[in-house]
């Protein structure tokens, strides 16, 4: 039957093959977030905004951090990139719900209407919209979550 296939033991092998390679899988989603990051960066020349910037600052770490915890065997590491993850997470839900403008607050358009250097967009604009809600910040936040919910897992083991 269907159902087979998502029987407990299978969910328990899935469960364990992740806890198992937490730092490898968490690596691979923060060094695909930073490429993709310079992708609409430097290639489709999006000029990212001042919310984009901060969620750089707490994603382009996590790949060398997560790169020297698995060479160096450091579970210690983890609680640091679970901290980048977490902090970069907060804004970039904060950045999409100002996206979406579920946010309208006159103290909040100096932040929004920024400028970097010298210029630099709106943290309201859309450069990228697929499905109705996906947006750059949308995908930074999932990133960030599953960094999270990756990492989560094997700080509870």
């Amino acid at each position: 039957m269907a159902y087979d296939k998502f029987r407990p033991g299978r969910l328990t092998l899935i469960k364990n093959f992740v806890v198992r390679r937490s730092v490898v899988l968490a690596g691979l989603v923060a060094l695909t977030a930073t490429l993709g990051s310079l992708f609409f960066s430097e290639i489709m020349h999006y000029e990212p905004c001042k919310l984009c910037w901060l969620q750089r600052i707490f994603m382009y770490p996590l790949p060398l951090l997560l790169a020297l915890a698995l060479i160096k065997k450091d579970n210690q590491i983890r609680p640091y990139a679970m901290m980048l993850a977490v902090i970069g997470a907060a804004l970039a839900l904060y950045h999409y719900v100002l996206q979406v403008g579920q946010i309208h607050y006159q103290a909040l358009e100096n932040l929004v209407n920024c400028g970097t250097v010298g210029y630099s967009p709106s943290c309201t604009s859309y450069f990228f919209l697929s499905f109705g809600y996906i947006t750059i910040p949308m995908m930074s936040l999932s990133a960030f979550v599953l960094i999270i919910v990756i990492l989560q897992n094997r700080l509870k083991q």
